[in-house]
């Protein structure tokens, strides 16, 4: 893992940072260097007395290939990727509908396209991810968002493909994206708060993300933020769900000017300084702002990353959300470091291939 993440490495610093002996580590590492999935990389001379060669070890990404689906509740987006979650291709297809079958055959027929980018390596996992309460990383215990409940869905999927098949909670699978090859990297602690469908909240802390049976419940939805907000169908007044959500956007302001419109279109009208659209969208962005407050103050994060399919809500309302921020901060603190993601469902697709990634080099 160390060399995947970090690589290329010498054996110096390989064996400093995995405590072992220089001899255990040739006996640990020979075997990968034999199979190809390890080689040596030239560095140079790393003995100026005598101009012996340093030869760091390094993975090789292309030696196996990885497909992330994320499913949405109309569509199963898809990528291919190396050991290294570096994207080679994406596609996508519509779920035409939610049976639980009739998606697994989609995601097979998915994967099937994929694969057919890199036909001659075999593909060595399968990440889906979804919104929803998801158990030992193969049963859906519910998805609004597909109206499931207690889906077998990775015993489904095993009857379509050979791969190992691995699912997660998207947001899990996010997080850990970004940790491992992502916005995340390099930070013993930071948080992602991302907003589109749904509000979702991921953490990571001493370099290890915080995980719970409840983490895929998408609590933070239901987090206070403005006092004169609208009600949630839970009765809260003012929580993430009711201001932050692309839907609840798109309707207050569609409401507001007598039309239907899209959720780039709200945000655009906005940024041209539309009277009625700016000051609800500002609204959102400040409400935001509270909610990167509040999370900043509980876990004290080297940085916040921002994401999902809404969050170009940050671009147009910037300036609300720092009201937002400052409002619930300390006049004295620090901004933490803000970071943003691609909005696009490619970046979930390939949370869904690292979490296949982590489970191919993890072992579980």
């Amino acid at each position: 893992m160390e060399i995947l993440l970090d690589g290329p490495l010498s054996r110096a610093e390989l064996s400093r940072r995995v405590g072992l002996s220089p001899g255990s580590l040739t006996r640990i590492t020979k075997p990968m260097l034999e199979s190809g999935l390890l080689v040596e990389v030239s560095a140079g001379p790393s003995d100026p007395r005598v101009g012996r060669p340093s030869q760091p070890l390094d993975v090789v990404a292309a030696a196996h290939h990885f497909v992330g689906i994320k499913l949405t509740g109309d569509h199963a987006v898809g990528v291919l990727t190396t050991l290294r979650a570096e994207v080679i291709a994406t596609a996508d297809l519509p779920l035409l509908e939610h049976s639980p079958q009739a998606v697994a055959a989609t995601v097979a027929e998915l994967t099937k396209t994929l694969a057919a980018y890199q036909p001659e390596t075999e593909l060595s996992g399968l990440g889906v991810s979804l919104g929803g309460h998801v158990v030992n990383k193969s049963q859906v215990r519910s998805s609004a968002f597909l109206d499931w409940y207690d889906v077998p869905l990775g015993d489904l999927l095993a009857a379509h493909t050979d791969v190992p098949v691995v699912v997660a909670n998207d947001l899990t699978a996010l997080t850990e994206a970004t940790h491992w090859f992502g916005a995340g990297r390099g930070a013993e602690r930071f948080c992602l708060i991302t907003i589109g469908a749904g509000i979702g909240f991921g953490l990571v802390v001493h370099d290890r993300i915080v995980d719970s049976p409840d983490a895929s419940l998408g609590l933070i939805g239901h987090q206070p933020l403005l006092a004169d907000g609208l009600r949630c169908e839970r009765g809260h007044v003012g929580c993430a769900s009711t201001i932050l959500t692309t839907d609840a956007i798109i309707s207050q302001v569609s409401e507001a000017l007598g039309r239907d419109l899209s959720y780039d279109e709200c945000l655009d009208l906005a940024a041209q300084g539309d009277p009625t659209a700016k000051p609800l969208i500002d609204r959102a962005g400040y409400a935001l702002g509270r909610l990167v407050a509040a999370a900043a103050n509980f876990t004290l994060p080297d940085r916040v990353v921002l994401g999902g399919e809404g969050v170009r809500l940050v671009e147009i309302a910037h300036d609300a959300l720092l009201d937002g921020l400052h409002f619930d901060r300390h006049p004295e603190a620090t901004d933490p470091p803000i970071v943003l993601l691609d909005a696009s469902f490619n970046e979930w697709a390939r949370g869904a291939a690292v979490i296949a990634i982590q489970t191919f080099v993890l072992g579980s």
